[in-house]
């Protein structure tokens, strides 16, 4: 009974895993997809006069 017992756990964990392992491919091919806007422009943060943060740059 222990020999079965081992086995089963033993593919659980592989189960588990190769689960693991498709999941991070797919939020691999997802980021690959959909790649977010990396220019300066939008990464920039201003603080207006009221000392909250905006996206929009404070007018001279």
């Amino acid at each position: 009974m222990a020999k079965s017992q081992a086995s089963f756990m033993k593919k659980q964990l592989e189960k588990n895993r190769q689960k693991k392992k498709e999941d991070k491919a797919q939020r691999k091919q997802e980021r690959k997809d959909n790649p977010g806007s990396t220019d300066l422009d939008s990464m920039m943060a201003y603080v207006n006069e009221f000392g909250e943060i905006t996206s929009r740059p404070p007018e001279k």
